[in-house]
């Protein structure tokens, strides 16, 4: 078991820092000047070469980047290209919308997901089990954009039951923060939540067909016990590497619903900086993204030693 961790150890690792060389190879080899950009087309040779100076543009791309990697090993990722200020701050605070966003996102997801798919596997040929692989279906074709704008117009223009945008911090009114994340997660979760039915279904509709399950029936339990006490934790496995994607797919469908509900998380962040060229942020905000990512499937693959007792044996 500590073999195998270090072994995942060390494989993220590896992950991380071929991440850092492409994202900053990618972001290097970009069209454009950010000390043209920064002070527009009218500047001086003199003052362009100034600004490339303070930059640090001017240098060789390997001095480059062993000074951004050695400044994020300390938590420092640069001044902005665009306003100058510190970027370590600004990825701070914005993740923190960020993951608050995602996190409710997947609850939504999970809460949806969990007894429908369930449900469609144990009743998948009767009427109830068809039509929730239908709205699963259906839930699947919608892009999250879509989900949200219909959200908004439902609960907030219709209904004005909840705010179509914005961001209460919860330690300055924790209802207010509540009810501005709620359509949000909602747009995110109800997406990845059709999505991840249909895996479970399929999950659980393998794990039925299982002989230890038919075992257990014949011994007196019923279909659900059955199911609940023996079945679950094997149809688990599978799930769990869906939610790792869907985790990442979260990640990135916040970009787009951040913009939409006007929440300063990183998606918003990235957006603005894409806009204004301030390519060092963007390179920054890739990076903690793709780090993200990562992450979840480290963790991905040490649950499956926790739910599987044959990985733990190999």
């Amino acid at each position: 078991m500590t073999v195998k961790i270090v072994r995942r150890l060390a494989i993220l690792l590896v992950s991380v820092f071929t991440a850092s060389v492409v994202v900053f190879a990618f972001m290097a080899i970009l069209p454009g000047d950010p000390a043209q950009v920064a002070l527009g087309v009218n500047a001086t040779p003199e003052l362009l070469a100034k600004t490339r100076h303070a930059f640090g543009t001017d240098r060789p791309l390997i001095t480059q980047y062993l000074d951004w990697m050695g400044g994020i090993t300390h938590g420092d990722f640069g001044r902005s290209y665009v306003t100058g200020d510190a970027i370590g701050p600004q990825l701070i605070d914005r993740l923190g919308v960020t993951l608050w966003l995602v996190g409710a996102g997947m609850v939504v997801a999970l809460v949806i997901a969990l007894p429908l798919g369930t449900l469609a596997a144990v009743r998948h040929r009767k009427a109830s089990g068809t039509a929730i692989s239908g709205l699963s279906q259906l839930g699947v074709a919608i892009p999250a954009f879509i989900a949200a704008i219909l959200l908004v117009q439902i609960f907030a223009v219709q209904l004005r039951w909840l705010p179509s945008g914005g961001w209460t911090p919860p330690d300055q009114n924790l209802g207010e923060w509540i009810r501005g994340l709620i359509l949000p997660a909602l747009s995110l979760g109800l997406v990845q939540g059709a999505v991840m039915t249909r895996y479970v279904r399929s999950a659980v509709l393998d794990t039925l067909g299982q002989d230890y399950l038919r075992t257990a029936r014949s011994k007196g339990l019923r279909p659900y016990q059955a199911l609940f006490r023996h079945g679950l934790r094997n149809a688990s496995v599978p799930v769990v590497t869906v939610l790792g994607l869907q985790l990442a797919t979260l990640l990135i469908g916040a970009v787009v619903v951040e913009r939409v509900f006007v929440l300063p998380g990183l998606g918003s962040l990235l957006l603005d900086s894409v806009s204004s060229r301030d390519l060092l942020t963007v390179q920054g905000i890739v990076l903690v993204l793709v780090v993200a990512v990562l992450l979840v499937n480290f963790v991905v693959d040490l649950l499956y030693t926790v739910l599987d007792p044959r990985l733990r044996e190999a």
